[in-house]
Formats: C-alpha cells, sequence, structure tokens
C-alpha cells in the first residue's frame, strides 16, 4: 500500500500551468492543512500534557527528525531560548547527519537505525526527558530506531506523522498523526505534510512553554532582548503592565535586562 504521501498529485500537467494557475493551486492544498491539524488536537492534548509533566520535573524536550521534517525540529527548538528566556538544553533538536544536515542533506543518514540513539545519548538522555520523532512519511529508520531505544529506556515517546498507522506511530506512546493527503507535487512531503509538521510543533512548544509559566498574560516576559526591536518590544511591555512612561520602562528594562524581572521588581518597589 502507498502511503498518502507518496500518491499521485490531485493535479495533472504541472509544469504547462501559468504562474497564477501553480500558485492558486498549491494555496488550494495548504487550506486543507489546518483542517488536517484540528483533527488531531485530542492526541497534541495528549503530548502536551506529558511534556509538560515531564519537564515540571526537571526533563527536557528532545526532537529528532531527517530532512525536512529534521530541520523543523532543530528550528522550532532553536526558537525557544530567545522566545521564552529558557535554557538552550530544555528543547534539543536533532536531526540526522549532524548540523550539517541543516544546510546540506547527507546521504543515506536518514537510513541508520543505531544513530539516533546514539545521538542522544550525547546529551544523557534519561527516563524524565520526551522523545518526539518527527516524519512525514512515518517509515523513517532514523526515527523508528530512535523512538524504539527510548521506549526501551523508559523514555516517553510521541511523534509527528502525515501517515496513518505508520511504523513510527506505532512506536510512539504519544502518537500525532495528520493526514494531509497527496502533495502539489507528486511526495514533495516538504510542502503540506512539512507546513502540517510546523503547525503542530508551534503548538506543541509553545503550549508547553506556556503551561511551564513562560508567558505572562498573552506576553513574552522572559525573552531574550537581542535587538532593539525585541528591547522596544519589552520596553511597551512594561508600560503596559505597571503605567509607567516610556523613559521609566527603559530605565528599568535597562537596569534589570528582562521584562518579567523588570515588571516584579517594579511592583514590589511600589508597595511599599
Amino acid at each position: 500500500m502507498i502511503n498518502t504521501t507518496e500518491k499521485d498529485s490531485n493535479y495533472q500537467d504541472l509544469d504547462k500551468m501559468s504562474v497564477l494557475e501553480l500558485l492558486t493551486n498549491i494555496n488550494k492544498e495548504d487550506t486543507t492543512v489546518p483542517l488536517a491539524v484540528e483533527k488531531s488536537i485530542p492526541q497534541i492534548e495528549s503530548l502536551v500534557k506529558i511534556a509538560v509533566e515531564k519537564m515540571q520535573s526537571g526533563g527536557r524536550l528532545f526532537y529528532i527528525g531527517a530532512g525536512t521534517s529534521g530541520r523543523l525540529g532543530v528550528l522550532d527548538a532553536s526558537e525557544c531560548p530567545p522566545t521564552y528566556g529558557v535554557p538552550f538544553d530544555w528543547v534539543i533538536g536533532l536531526i540526522a547527519g549532524g548540523d550539517v544536515a541543516i544546510r546540506k542533506a547527507v546521504e543515506f543518514a536518514e537510513d541508520d537505525m543505531e544513530q539516533a540513539w546514539k545521538d542522544l545519548e550525547e546529551f544523557a538522555i534519561n527516563s524524565n526527558d520526551v522523545v518526539i520523532g518527527i516524519a512525514a512519511s512515518g517509515t523513517t529508520p532514523y526515527v523508528i530506531g530512535g523512538l524504539r531505544k527510548a521506549n526501551a529506556s523508559g523514555v516517553v515517546t510521541g511523534c509527528i506523522v502525515c501517515n496513518g498507522n505508520s511504523p513510527i506511530a506505532k512506536e510512539a506512546q504519544f502518537p500525532v498523526e495528520v493526514i494531509v493527503g497527496p502533495e502539489f507535487v507528486t511526495g514533495s512531503t516538504r510542502m503540506k505534510a512539512g507546513t502540517a509538521q510546523k503547525l503542530v510543533l508551534n503548538m506543541i512548544s509553545t503550549s508547553v512553554m506556556i503551561q511551564l509559566g513562560r508567558v505572562k498574560g498573552n506576553k513574552m516576559v522572559d525573552m531574550q532582548l537581542s535587538n532593539h526591536k525585541l528591547v522596544g518590544r519589552g520596553v511597551r511591555m512594561v508600560m503596559a503592565e505597571t503605567g509607567v512612561d516610556e523613559e521609566t520602562a527603559t530605565a528599568l528594562i535597562e537596569e534589570f535586562g528582562n521584562v518579567r524581572k523588570a515588571i516584579e521588581n517594579y511592583q514590589q518597589l511600589t508597595k511599599h
């Protein structure tokens, strides 16, 4: 049986379409992705809840994947520290072939059943952690092997796949299956499947960070103030939360270097 992500496109003769036809049809296919994700929310909820539970107890969240899926995991993990001010080892993305594979494909790296666990062992993976395998096809050996070893070692496992009843989903304790159907370009899973995986990763990491207290109201109060735009955003957050003017908010940011600390210290001072 052919996986749905490998089935022939719903569109023929792409090379004969105009630019407008191509863009319109790609967009038409893309609109189906959020609807597919919506059907998987109960699965995502279960995975988020166990991830929060483990991380509240000192665990970490690992993503493992190959190709586009691996890159998406690395991207999501790398954005957590600047966005939420968390340590760089809270959420870790691993890609088959190592960091060089982020920019350039490493031939046959995804076919190694043993390598993912070796990569995880470099971080002293343990039973407090959670490993999420990401693979559009649901058949990537690198991910299967990693989840299998994680299960055997008492580590909680989840996955994000885009085919039903896949080998990876069978290995994962908390599978997330987002069935997006055939790609616009046959088999090009960087398209709808990749979009679905990105949406799910956004949902997972954002929900986890909010549950772990890294957001106040709807603000990223722990974000790293690493450029002028973010400093300006931080100043506005302090103004909104405390009612102080821009000059005072700027001074608070400069003194404490963090939105949360600026707000909390100002509120403590004004209590007395």
